[in-house]
């Protein structure tokens, strides 16, 4: 039997794949309607967005800096469970305030610190409880479902938000949205497969939390490898977060349409790269296949800077760059994320996880004003080079690592 035809008969990952996609769409809906609300109900401008932003990043970077062994001291079913329901319960306040006349910008900033916060640490729950739920066999397979469904929301996911708040109040369509995460909470309730108990450990501090999970990402060369092209990806990735907008406007013209029309491009190229990464891993091998990704990655991206100041050969630029690096990405991510849950023991997947989140956090951030400030400097097309040439490094630090050599996932 094939792995995929395992996984179509394990009802526990169906309902965990069920779960995961509701709660991927609310995310797209949280994600584009807290701003939403925040415009349409209080008329905030540019800069309150700004900071609503910088405090839903803050919030998940704290999360990834501290909560790594709370992962792997508890249940990560239950945590995932009441991650769930803190979403659900945080973003019914917001239609409530409203209703009483009570609703002010220092909730929606609070709510959307809570919601990024719990996502943060619901997204290092499930990666360290995929494991222990299907076959280490069945990783890749699993994952590559995961990820098809997040590449599936992001698709459709902002593109529902504006439909319901066009039909509904901003209130009334969060209140919508915390129902997609009860509906998850509820589905996760109903996993039967008892998970592996968290092994016995005496209590640890913080700092010893931090220096566990980084110890051992960083012991492992092959983990090792995954951890920095990451951070130096993400870093540099994060360029296009201050550029891209900006760039696709006011340099080569497009409409907020055709801007769309790119974005809702990445997502099908991630949708493909998903149900790709299985099949590159077996003609490639996995290691090289996450090498070639990386720097097809990259070299895709070039062509958001070379792309021509005219909104139709800018656009189809811009889609092809979408499609081919963001179904190299995937790609190329969901086989790491294969290889660290292969990796690391089952006991330290939380910290690990976190340890991963916090350097990509740091680096998404660190990047994101970097590539602003650099931008002024040196021009938008400029910076976006610079952009590309970094990224480049990531591969040339998989080859030069174990990582290379890497046939399948789980060899140890």
């Amino acid at each position: 039997m094939s792995e995929a035809s395992a996984l179509n008969r394990n009802p526990d990952f169906l309902k965990l794949w069920s779960a995961q996609a509701i709660a991927e769409f609310g995310a797209r809906i949280t994600r584009e309607g807290l701003p939403i609300a925040a415009v349409l109900t209080l008329s905030a401008g540019p800069q309150a967005l700004g900071l609503l932003s910088a405090v839903r990043s803050a919030a998940g970077l704290a999360v990834g800096l501290t909560l790594g062994g709370f992962v792997d001291r508890r249940p990560r079913r239950r945590l995932m469970i009441g991650m769930d329901v803190l979403r659900a319960a945080a973003l019914v306040t917001i239609p409530a305030a409203a209703l009483m006349g009570w609703l002010s910008l220092a909730q929606i900033f609070v709510v959307g610190a809570i919601v990024a916060a719990a996502s943060a640490l619901f997204a290092i729950a499930a990666h360290a409880y995929l494991p222990g739920l299907i076959a280490k066999a069945q990783l890749t397979e699993g994952n590559a479902r995961l990820s098809a469904t997040e590449s599936v929301a992001e698709v459709g996911g902002p593109a529902l938000a504006g439909v319901l708040f066009q039909w509904l109040t901003a209130p009334a369509a969060i209140a919508l949205n915390a129902v997609t995460y009860a509906a998850s909470a509820a589905l996760l309730g109903a996993i039967r497969k008892p998970e592996p108990a968290p092994e016995p450990e005496p209590p640890a501090t913080l700092l010893k939390d931090l220096r566990t999970g980084a110890g051992a990402a960083w012991s492992e060369p092959r983990v090792r490898a995954l951890l920095l092209m990451g951070a130096v990806t993400t870093l540099f990735g994060s360029f296009f977060a201050a550029t891209y907008v900006v760039f696709a406007l006011q340099t080569l013209g497009l409409t907020p349409s055709l801007l769309g029309l790119t974005i809702a491009a990445g997502g099908a190229g991630a949708l493909a790269g998903s149900v790709a990464a299985g099949p590159l891993s077996r003609a490639l091998g996995a290691g090289p296949a996450i090498l070639l990704g990386f720097l097809g990655w990259a070299a895709a991206n070039v062509l958001i800077p070379l792309a021509p100041a005219d909104p139709v050969l800018g656009t189809a630029a811009l889609v092809t760059a979408q499609i081919l690096g963001d179904g190299l990405a995937v790609a190329s991510l969901v086989l790491a994320a294969s290889l660290r849950q292969s990796l690391v023991p089952q006991n330290l997947l939380g910290r690990v996880g976190a340890t991963f989140h916090a350097a990509e956090g740091a680096a998404g951030i660190a990047g994101a004003l970097a590539g602003g400030l650099l931008a002024e400097q040196i021009g938008l097309r400029g910076a976006m080079f610079v952009a590309v040439a970094g990224m480049a490094l990531a591969p040339l630090i998989g080859l030069m690592s174990p990582l290379r050599q890497v046939r399948e996932i789980g060899d140890r």
